[in-house]
């Protein structure tokens, strides 16, 4: 079926949404426009779906929910896990909306269905599929996307992102349905009073508040100045009662006014994503006049956290995910050293592309660290992988480049409620010493050398887009660079070999002379190429010219 005729069925199926029967037709004639709604199905992987909202196959609307729903549906069903969903929702534009419809198909299949009354953050849904013994769990989320973006991601019932056999067989059952006919779909309100469809009560959210004040350390926080954004998303509820819960006086909480309510069109930050300084642009400003110990920002998930702190020189200084999450470590392990709760055997954990700083850190202190795919699923697993040996206290903290934390086993995803109680305890406990954030980094380059990490992505549009990728993929395997930037490649893992140990993926590494490495890896959800660089050297100057030649020759190296 070509692009016209797939307009043509989508056009004759009597939407309900008309908006999306206004779209089709507004587009009609522009070939382009409907090659790029119908040249492809949106990819459903261990993140479920992330598209723009729109009609077509390549878009975000109530039919690629349903249909994807059915297919989970189905999958629950046939896999013997507990008929038992659990459904949130963030910020983002027909959020509510998409939780109802998934709510409607499961019930319609014999599944209760456990949806949030209002928008939560994506770690409160990890919680809640753990909490009330579901098989499975999903959040309608695009994270950090811009606004136009809405996803639809899938949890097991471990709490964590579905492994990859599970979305190949969920990928499966989706293939056998079409987008209109064979998704069952149950009246929500008669679905609702048969007990199929539930609301998740507020002491569910509370437990979850209170899962992650159990860990933490008992510093005084109280004198702790904040400046908070949610930048419109899902974080304002939990954080605000976590910050409560830990005893820090509401008049030293100052939430940024134009990002404080949940808005889908993010008006003041168009790319919702606290690791860019733009959507963090109003909490410096308003820092200037509160002239606070800490900013704090959350995506609009809440899954992700990223702050910035005084510079010494009138300023503030953002911190980049590795740096906090190397600040992190580093206090968790002394902390839990000094008051004698380290575990016996103790594990961290992070990415593969993640800063080198994380293996001299977790060596002072005896602490096994691993490294897994991208993707916080992986750090989850490992968590589950420490479970099932019967020692899930060996679990000290893990951390991914791109703002993830988490310090606890109450959820299986990254939690940024849990990381801003990480961020007050770490920076009340170095206030206590005289010393700020930036302080306690500077004595930890001093101490391990100055890393540097950083990250160039490229986009690619459209399905030519998509080629280009695959195209660069398979240059750069079928002809490896012997240098980059003047660094000999000293060696190179192809993750996609499956001889890591890892999982297969679409990674390439290179490990550079003087001790520098570049990796290639095309986004698992979005259109385009990222490739990180990490260098280590004697001086902050040293590290940063390695860095920016590395950056310099990124573009050579993807377009040959």
């Amino acid at each position: 079926m070509n692009y016209e005729e797939k307009l043509g069925r989508w056009m004759a199926a009597a939407l309900e949404d008309t908006a999306l029967l206004e779209e089709l037709a507004a587009v009609r004639h522009d070939e382009a426009a409907v090659a790029d709604r119908f040249y492809r199905e949106l990819e459903f992987g261990t993140g479920g779906l992330r598209g723009v909202l729109g009609a077509g196959t390549n878009r975000m609307n109530i039919y690629t929910v349903r249909r994807a729903t059915q297919g989970l549906a189905d999958h629950v069903n046939e896999s013997g896990l507990p008929k038992r969903v659990a459904i949130a929702y963030d910020s983002r534009k027909n959020g509510a909306r998409f939780a109802r419809e998934a709510a409607r198909v499961l019930a319609a299949n014999g599944i209760t269905a456990f949806l949030y009354p209002r928008l939560e953050p994506t770690p409160a849904l990890s919680w809640a599929v753990r909490t009330l013994g579901c098989g499975a769990g999903v959040c309608i989320t695009a994270s950090h996307n811009p606004a136009e973006y809405n996803g639809y991601k899938v949890y097991g019932a471990d709490g964590c992102q579905i492994t990859s056999r599970a979305a190949d067989a969920i990928l499966a059952a989706m293939g056998r349905h079409d987008y209109f006919e064979s998704p069952r779909v149950a009246d929500y309100a008669q679905a609702a009073a048969d007990g199929w469809i539930r609301e998740i009560d507020d002491a569910c959210l509370g437990d979850f508040v209170d899962a992650v004040l159990r860990l933490r350390p008992g510093n005084d926080v109280r004198r702790l100045r904040l400046v908070y954004t949610p930048l419109n998303g899902s974080g304002l509820e939990p954080v605000r009662l976590l910050l409560s819960r830990m005893g820090i006086p509401d008049e030293n909480i100052t939430v940024v006014p134009a990002q404080e309510q949940p808005d889908g069109d993010f008006p003041t930050c168009p790319y919702p994503n606290p690791e860019i300084r733009e959507a963090m642009t109003e909490g410096l400003r308003l820092c200037d006049a509160v002239r606070p110990d800490l900013l704090l920002g959350t995506d609009p998930d809440c899954d992700r956290m990223g702050a910035a702190v005084p510079d010494g020189a009138g300023g503030y200084r953002l911190l980049t995910g590795n740096e906090m999450g190397v600040l992190l470590l580093d206090y968790i392990c002394r902390t839990r050293a000094a008051n004698g709760t380290m575990p016996a055997r103790p594990v961290a954990v992070t990415t593969i592309v993640s800063t080198d700083m994380a293996a001299p850190v977790a060596a002072k202190y005896g602490v096994e660290l691993r490294r897994t795919l991208t993707g916080f699923k992986y750090i989850g697993e490992q968590i589950g992988l420490l479970e099932a040996e019967g020692y899930p206290e060996r679990f000290l903290f893990g951390f991914e480049e791109s703002y993830g934390y988490l310090s606890g086993t109450h959820v299986r995803d990254k939690d940024a409620v849990n990381a801003v109680m990480l961020a007050c305890e770490c920076a009340a406990w170095y206030a206590a010493k005289g010393m700020t954030l930036l302080d306690a980094l500077q004595a930890l380059y001093a101490e391990f050398g100055f890393y540097r990490s950083a990250l160039r992505s490229v986009s690619f549009a459209g399905e030519s887009g998509m080629k280009a990728m695959r195209g660069i993929m398979a240059r750069l395997r079928g002809k490896p660079p012997a240098e980059i930037a003047g660094y000999a490649v000293e060696g190179m893992t192809d993750y996609q070999s499956g001889a890591t140990g890892l999982p297969k993926a679409d990674v390439l590494e290179y490990r550079l002379s003087g001790g520098a490495k570049l990796i290639v890896r095309p986004s698992g959800t979005e259109p385009k190429i990222k490739v990180y660089f990490s260098a280590v050297g004697g001086s902050e100057a040293e590290a940063d010219g390695i860095i920016e030649a590395l950056s310099g020759a990124a573009g050579a190296l993807l377009h040959g």
